[in-house]
């Protein structure tokens, strides 16, 4: 049966709308990503609409420490996540355990697993929580980079590459080595492999004031990690709907106080992933998530503001 002109008329406004959504975050792809929120599992249907949205990359975190001990277990885990994603295109980066901090037997044996699982399910990146340490143990600081030379080199031999992120305190709490972007970068460089590099997280950068560091340390970035929030609220700064403590918020891109227009030019012409984090109760629609990003993540063009 023939289509009614109004029908027809939709069809053609849904596939203009379309096009311009696929026109809107043509410029960040293949680089934009979307993280699966921890206690997710990445279903078929659930990637192939991450795909669908217009993202290239997704995130998913591995099994907590004891787990990836457990060397058969592990792939067994691996394996059946490289099955799912086999169904799509995306890229896989894997998010480690945010309490896996190298530097003593039980750790090491656990990132050891992390490599395996890596390796077997054939991620891009590892993300890894370094340094998060209080300032002052450099004892402690000095194992974690004892045991990261010895596990960077097993990560270049399989073909993987580490991400060290910069961190920020979810609540205010005493800062540590991981808060300040240039400690992690530095130890990037120390490290001196091309199995490591740096994991900038521009939303907690923004919580410690880090926001400037970004541009001296673009070269060692591998990754960005994307979010928003209301910096270190020192004010009190509030806003409806989220929590009136909580710093580390991971709200979408330009729901918080975030300076875009000075990082998107940096972001722009770089071409490391852009990972964005976003808690799933703050996240909008797919869709619409990934036109927002494209939006704040394109420079301004002079001139277009006057």
């Amino acid at each position: 049966m023939p289509r009614s002109p109004s029908t027809r008329k939709a069809s053609s406004r849904n596939r203009h709308r379309k096009s311009l959504h696929m026109g809107n975050i043509r410029v960040m792809n293949p680089r934009l990503g979307l993280n699966l929120h921890r206690n997710h599992w990445p279903t078929a249907h659930a990637l192939k609409a991450h795909e669908a949205a217009g993202f290239a990359w997704v995130q998913v975190h591995t099994p907590p420490s004891p787990m990836l001990c457990g060397r058969e277990r592990t792939r067994l885990h691996a394996r059946a996540l490289r099955r799912v994603l086999d169904t799509t295109g995306l890229q896989l980066i894997l998010h480690a355990p945010d309490d896996l901090t190298a530097g003593a037997p039980k750790q090491d044996r656990a990132f050891e697993g992390l490599l395996d699982y890596a390796a077997e399910a054939r991620a891009e990146l590892i993300v890894v929580h370094a340094l998060n340490i209080p300032l002052g143990d450099r004892d402690r600081a000095a194992a974690e980079e004892q045991s990261l030379h010895r596990l960077t080199a097993r990560a270049r031999a399989l073909d993987l590459t580490l991400a060290l992120e910069n961190l920020a305190p979810v609540y205010p709490a005493s800062p540590r080595i991981c808060h300040d972007p240039l400690a992690v970068r530095d130890l990037v460089r120390r490290l001196g492999s091309p199995a490591a590099g740096m994991l900038f997280d521009i939303g907690h950068a923004h919580i410690t004031g880090k926001v400037d560091t970004l541009k001296r340390c673009a070269g060692d970035i591998v990754l960005f990690h994307v979010h928003d929030n209301l910096g270190a609220r020192l004010n009190g700064l509030e806003a409806p709907g989220v929590d009136p403590l909580r710093l580390d918020l991971h709200l979408a891109p330009g729901a918080g106080s975030l300076p875009w227009h000075r990082v998107a030019p940096l972001l722009e012409h770089h071409e490391a992933p852009l990972m964005l984090e976003i808690e799933p109760s703050h996240r909008p629609g797919l869709v619409t998530l990934a036109e927002l990003a494209a939006d704040l993540l394109r420079p301004v063009p002079v001139g277009a503001a006057a």
